[in-house]
């Protein structure tokens, strides 16, 4: 599909000038349902006060009202990509309590939480008693990665193992694996056999 010729943007602006505010404000309105910006529609209002109050030029006002919608957008994906992971309950990195486990290494979370491990393919494993934050850290690691783009699926390992015996049983077995290979960090837990960390 070719580009649509300048003149024809032209004479569509043209044509549009004589609008009055409350005719501009409806087809913003209908443009921004049509074309799916739920963010602009919402801001709109806002965004014309300070563009008033700043005298930012038309580049700057629409600089602003594009990286608006775009930014909610990377916010809700990034809040379908954490839901997508179905993790079992709600954990954040910035809740974990490193004096309750002095052995854990803040510096190595923050580090770990950049994701670079999961973009070299990398494994981790944490290994430690009942009670000392495996879990927590899963599930924050998995949160972190999935705010950062990543697709992440959490599972309980007895979980996995009879999905994949069911599987086998069902002539499934390579369709279920090629599932879990379209995600970029799966996070397997095992809180059954030694506690929920």
């Amino acid at each position: 599909m070719s580009p649509t010729p300048p003149v024809v943007i032209s004479q569509t602006l043209r044509r549009r000038r004589g609008m009055t505010e409350q005719a501009a404000m409806a087809a913003v309105e209908q443009a921004c349902r049509r074309l799916r910006l739920p963010t602009i529609r919402t801001v709109l209002e806002e965004a014309l006060a300070v563009a008033g109050k700043e005298q930012l030029s038309y580049q700057g006002f629409l600089a602003e009202l594009l990286l608006a919608e775009c930014d909610d957008r990377d916010r809700r994906s990034s809040l379908r990509r954490v839901k997508a992971a179905n993790f079992p309950r709600d954990k954040w990195l910035g809740d974990f309590d490193y004096e309750a486990n002095p052995n854990i290494n803040q510096a190595t979370i923050n580090t770990l939480a950049t994701g670079d491990w999961i973009r070299k393919g990398q494994p981790l494993c944490f290994i430690g008693d009942s009670g000392t934050g495996k879990s927590h850290l899963l599930i924050g690691l998995g949160t972190a990665a999935a705010e950062k783009g990543f697709r992440v699926r959490y599972t309980l390992a007895t979980r996995l193992v009879n999905e994949l015996v069911e599987a086998e049983d069902e002539k499934v077995l390579a369709k279920t694996i090629a599932r879990y290979g379209r995600v970029d960090l799966l996070c397997i837990d095992e809180p059954g056999l030694h506690g929920t960390g």
